[in-house]
């Protein structure tokens, strides 16, 4: 009871979700943090292969890697790609749109597609290809990739966590964005979700 009190002082009134914030995050020091020592055992034993967005629970999973995967799943939900010099970033797999719903290309407008997004880059000049962007892809998808400012430096793509303004996960922005999701699947399954943001 004094646990549930304390929670709900801070904001954080449903224990189960704020559980799964906690789990989630960490799964983004995984992420974030490759090279720590409890990301290279987990590594080793679950996913030698890959990174931890890619990890499966496996056959014999501990309670400890059940749990992560859960929060994993969460953090699935809510990251997103940012865009660096675009050699790693899957464009048709990862999260990179920044969009309502689905933040990927809906589909490719031509059989044979460019896998990176460096290749809708012009280096030489910093900017998109805008030709190639809309032979690709839908008018929706290619004015929202248009919007995205084009990194001018040289450094690798990495994750941001979408809620936040500045991409970085917090167990409350976490909490929050599971918050809305429960709202707003009550909503739908309720006959009440008009919006599109609902499905």
């Amino acid at each position: 009871m004094t646990r549930q009190k304390h929670l709900g002082g801070l904001g954080f009134r449903d224990l189960e979700l704020f559980n799964l914030a906690l789990l989630a995050r960490q799964a983004w020091r995984l992420l974030q943090e490759p090279t720590s020592l409890s990301a290279r055992i987990l590594k080793a034993a679950y996913y030698p292969e890959g990174t931890i967005l890619e990890a499966m629970v496996g056959s014999k999973p501990s309670q400890i890697w059940r749990a992560i995967i859960e929060g994993r799943d969460l953090l699935k939900q809510g990251i997103i790609r940012r865009i660096g010099n675009g050699q790693t970033m899957k464009i048709w797999v990862d999260n990179w749109i920044p969009k309502e719903m689905i933040p990927r290309p809906i589909t490719s407008l031509v059989a044979d597609t460019p896998r990176y997004v460096s290749e809708l880059m012009l280096p030489a000049t910093e900017s998109w290809n805008e030709g190639v962007i809309r032979q690709f892809f839908l008018p929706i998808d290619a004015e929202a990739i248009l919007r995205i400012p084009v990194c001018t430096r040289n450094i690798e793509d990495f994750w941001a966590w979408f809620p936040e303004k500045k991409g970085n996960f917090t167990v409350s922005s976490a909490y929050k964005f599971l918050q809305r999701t429960k709202m707003q699947r009550e909503e739908w399954l309720e006959g009440r979700g008009g919006s599109s943001s609902s499905d």
